[in-house]
């Protein structure tokens, strides 16, 4: 089995028409990997270290969206 990365398991489902909110947290801090994981479909991108009050406040942000987060789930029990 191939080995996915988070940038491709996100455009994999953003293809499927999953559109559960999705917050990259990761230790890659360049501008171009942030700029290609929000063009393909996160919602937000926090480099760590972060402060965890900070992701609960962008992952409220993220559900403002409107968007349910059992998309994701959801898809795979069919």
């Amino acid at each position: 089995m191939p080995e996915y990365d988070g940038l491709s398991i996100l455009k994999d489902a953003r293809s499927a028409g999953i559109n559960t909110p999705v917050i990259f947290l990761t230790a890659k801090d360049s501008t171009k990997v942030k700029v290609v994981g929000l063009y393909i479909g996160a919602d937000d991108y926090i480099v760590k270290p972060f402060s965890f009050h900070e992701l609960l406040v962008r992952a409220r942000v993220c559900l403002r969206g409107g968007r349910s987060i059992l998309d994701f789930s959801e898809s795979y029990d069919k």
